[in-house]
């Protein structure tokens, strides 16, 4: 038999479904408008588990459709009761406002109300909106302890605990917390760990708070980078991003690039920027016609574009060879993410750069990057404006001095020459060409070398695990008896 044959002929597999979960419709209905398709890797392994009641483990990068994957079946099972139902610890309170952001797009119309707990907000106004009747609250360490401490959350008693970002709090010296916030906690639970790396620490307190927990993993064990690829990486504050790119673009002088951003709508405002400012650029994500990404793919093949600005999904499947640059306007959330995207250039022998820009709250994930990938990310400073303008002024000497001269440049110069003389008509044609340059922008874009080196010394600081209190010294208060 023809096996080749036969396999061409098979059916494909059709794709999952959300539906196939048996999820209630209103919370299809919030999957749908949320702009979900088909279900990820993680969120096929972890939502029928979830659903079925049981305690769960899960290894998954940032990226993944992790939230989903845990938020999904705890919004389901979510009873409508004026009582908080749902907990979800997180490690810093910009996950805190980002996860309670999606639980309440994917459940707002099952009726579900959610509340982000953490510092710096009004402890008040926390503690009201949740006694005016939040199912789900998620919250950092520090504020949900202090809330539990300060006997604040009465009949506290959630029925589903998730703990997200688990590495992450050991990082950050939360373990500690985290123990004894599961002693306010009532015993009768389901419990979920979410976690992008497993250390001994993180196994250990899963064995302590879960119980005969299912574990899923779908983390890449094989990612490598091609060593024909340069990759260096800059550090930005946020609001430099926008800044930071455009003038890398211009140091760096690409031919044919993409830019990988986390969301359609970035996609759509920083085609529109880059547009705006000269560039020849398009946007490429997944809610184009067929017809406009078939377009604008050939736009880009052709050169008539020479930046195509992508998500990680609208970019699968693209097979161009002569691009030179690589650039993550968002660092990506994981390993395989990164190589996926840099291994766009540096392709068929040729050479390529792959450039990232991150802030300090991204180092963790630049390491964890750096580490599983084997990538070598260097770090370099983003060019100044002088130095872009040097850069800019080199490159035109180079071009005057190999540009030929026509017949129609001669008769102009001749008419010149009748008013000005020579000295006067180059120094007025080179500023004239100056004028024209596309840098632009603040003299000064992130941070320098050696404030970098400052950060970097206090993120190692920070990994180390904090030293235990031997026994009998903690100042901390005994938890309380567990609640059953």
């Amino acid at each position: 038999m023809d096996t080749t044959v036969e396999q061409e002929n098979r059916t494909p597999e059709p794709m999952p479904t959300f539906e196939e979960f048996g999820l209630r419709p209103e919370i299809l209905k919030g999957v749908t408008e949320a702009g979900f398709r088909s279900p990820s890797p993680i969120q096929q392994r972890a939502i029928p588990i979830i659903l079925s009641g049981r305690d769960t483990v899960a290894q998954a990068q940032t990226g993944t459709g992790k939230t989903a994957a845990f938020g999904l079946p705890a919004m389901n099972a979510v009873q409508g009761s004026n009582k908080v139902e749902v907990l979800v610890i997180v490690p810093t309170r910009e996950l805190a406002s980002q996860v309670s952001d999606e639980l309440y797009r994917l459940g707002r119309y099952a009726g579900i109300r959610t509340v982000a707990v953490y510092g710096g907000q009004s402890i008040g106004r926390q503690v009201e909106l949740i006694r005016r009747g939040a199912q789900v609250v998620t919250a950092t360490p520090g504020r949900l302890l202090d809330h539990l401490k300060s006997d604040r959350l009465k009949g506290f008693n959630p029925s589903i605990v998730i703990l997200d970002e688990a590495d992450e709090m050991l990082d950050m010296g939360f373990l500690d917390d985290i123990e004894e916030i599961f002693g306010y906690l009532p015993t009768e639970r389901q419990t979920l760990l979410f976690s992008a790396t497993m250390p001994p620490a993180i196994r250990k307190l899963a064995q302590k708070i879960l119980k005969e927990p299912i574990e899923i993993d779908i983390t890449p064990k094989d990612t490598t980078t091609n060593a024909d690829i340069t990759q260096r990486y800059y550090v930005i504050e946020e609001r430099e991003r926008e800044e930071a790119l455009v003038r890398l673009i211009d140091t760096e002088t690409p031919g044919k690039s993409l830019i990988f951003c986390r969301t359609k709508k970035e996609t759509d405002t920083l085609s529109t920027t880059l547009v705006s400012r000269g560039y020849a650029a398009a946007a490429l994500h997944g809610d184009m016609q067929q017809r406009q990404r078939d377009e604008t793919i050939d736009n880009f093949k052709q050169s008539r574009i020479d930046m195509l600005i992508a998500t990680d999904v609208a970019a699968r499947g693209l097979d161009i060879h002569d691009v030179t640059h690589v650039f993550n306007y968002h660092i990506p959330f994981d390993s395989d993410s990164y190589v996926h995207r840099v291994g766009r250039t540096g392709r068929a022998g040729k050479k390529g750069t792959a450039i990232t820009l991150v802030t300090p709250l991204e180092f963790k994930t630049l390491s964890r990057i750096m580490s599983t990938s084997g990538a070598p990310i260097v770090y370099e400073e983003v060019p100044t404006i002088g130095e872009a303008k040097k850069q800019y002024q080199n490159e035109l000497i180079g071009k005057l001095q190999h540009q030929h001269i026509n017949e129609e440049a001669v008769e102009l110069l001749q008419q010149l020459e009748e008013e000005l003389d020579s000295s006067q008509i180059a120094c007025k044609a080179i500023s004239l060409l100056l004028g024209q340059q596309p840098v632009a922008g603040p003299s000064r874009i992130g941070f320098s070398s050696q404030e970098v080196e400052r950060m970097l010394d206090r993120f190692k600081r920070r990994k180390r695990p904090k030293p235990r209190p031997r026994r009998g010294t903690s100042n901390r208060m005994p938890p309380r008896k567990q609640r059953r």
